[in-house]
């Protein structure tokens, strides 16, 4: 089946719920069983089926099966945030001693796991220019355990060469982790391209209403066992209401999705006009970087991107965004809503380097009219110009 049609039919059974097109929610911690021979059962095999309410009700399985199916993988495991599904992935994987090549323009709570987790297990650390592709084979050491990979960049939007980079981890003995977010298990499946784990934060495009925390990991059937023994060592669980919000969301992704790419290339061709405006850094533009690498892997682009302002003050900046109407101030992304928010890539960057001159914000566009959009940035511009 093609995408749109996967959307509506994975992860649902009427027929074993009354007719109800939607599975059914059960909340459960105790799971109880007839036999003794049944118990026993359910302990040799702990992953699979129903053993314990915080190893999944057949809810989570839905999704994960829905997800997984997207994602064109072998399982999928559920975790309450996407900053969860990346930290278990990365630790099912890596243990003292163990090396990661993690990429520069990952999303900073990732980083910020790798510098105040990971180094304090012994994990050394070391990041590498997005831009790579199959040069990080010098970077491969003999205790590389994974290279992780974000294809775009978060905030600054340098798509990866992840087959390059797959094939020199793959030599060298290593697995590829791959954060999936930007493009919602929609646009991309790295899982195609080499990785051997995809991470993504479900919280964003797949439950796409704001309202519900969620992480996702998809794995190859080698990988499986690893992320989800640490899924489950980790103790990590996600609610079944949350699970139904998520798969309810999922419904609507094939309509959600091209929206939210329309109105989001339509915002950036209007920016890339603007005199107040020095670039636009939207991965389907020819002009950041990794283009092409997006042209032959991608099959389409997502409402998030970036914009380099020319050089003004934050007295001026502040202007500008205080003043916004349709466009909010909030961290995430992937709702309904639009949003806009500075952002400083240049404080995080280490191993390649970010200098602009003047400031940088990140636009999420959601599903509004984009003619009252532009309405609100041009307003926005002329508060940015004048003060």
């Amino acid at each position: 089946m093609k995408k749109d049609t996967l959307i509506t039919e994975v992860g649902r059974d009427p027929e074993k719920n009354f007719g109800v097109v939607n599975p059914p929610v059960h909340h459960a911690s105790t799971i109880l069983f007839p036999t003794m021979a049944e118990l026993e059962e359910a302990y040799r095999t702990p992953f699979d089926g129903v053993r314990y309410g915080r190893r999944g009700t057949p809810i989570t399985f839905a999704l994960e099966e829905a997800v997984t199916a997207l994602e064109g993988g072998y399982r999928g495991i559920a975790m309450p945030s996407g900053r969860s599904a990346i930290s278990t992935a990365l630790l099912a994987f890596l243990k003292s001693g163990g090396h990661l090549l993690m990429v520069d323009a990952a999303y900073e709570p990732t980083r910020e796991f790798c510098e105040n987790m990971l180094r304090g297990f012994g994990v050394e650390v070391t990041y590498y220019d997005p831009l790579i592709g199959s040069g990080i084979a010098r970077l491969m050491q003999p205790n590389t355990k994974v290279v992780y990979v974000e294809s775009p960049g978060s905030l600054t939007f340098e798509v990866q060469d992840l087959p390059a980079i797959a094939e020199a981890a793959h030599a060298a003995g290593a697995i590829v982790i791959a954060d999936n977010t930007w493009a919602g298990s929609y646009y991309f499946r790295p899982l195609d391209h080499g990785a051997d784990v995809a991470v993504l934060a479900g919280t964003k495009y797949i439950v796409g209403h704001s309202d519900v925390m969620l992480g996702l990991a998809v794995t190859t059937e080698e990988t499986f066992l690893a992320v989800k023994q640490a899924s489950h060592d980790l103790g990590t669980h996600v609610a079944p209401d949350d699970c139904y919000l998520a798969l309810r969301g999922l419904r609507t992704l094939g309509v959600r999705m091209p929206r939210h790419e329309e109105t989001a290339l339509t915002l950036a061709g209007w920016l890339e006009q603007r005199p107040e405006v020095c670039r636009v850094i939207h991965p389907a533009l020819p002009s950041t970087p990794g283009h092409e690498i997006w042209k032959r892997d991608f099959s389409g682009s997502s409402g998030l991107f970036s914009v380099l302002l020319n050089d003004y003050s934050r007295e001026a900046l502040a202007a500008m965004l205080d003043g916004m109407r349709l466009f909010s101030m909030g961290y995430s992304w992937g709702g309904f809503e639009s949003l806009m928010i500075p952002v400083k890539p240049e404080e995080t960057r280490t191993a390649t380097r970010w200098a602009t001159e003047g400031p940088m914000v990140r636009i999420h566009a959601g599903l509004e009219d984009p003619e009252d959009l532009i309405d609100d940035l041009e307003k926005g511009l002329a508060r940015l110009s004048a003060a």
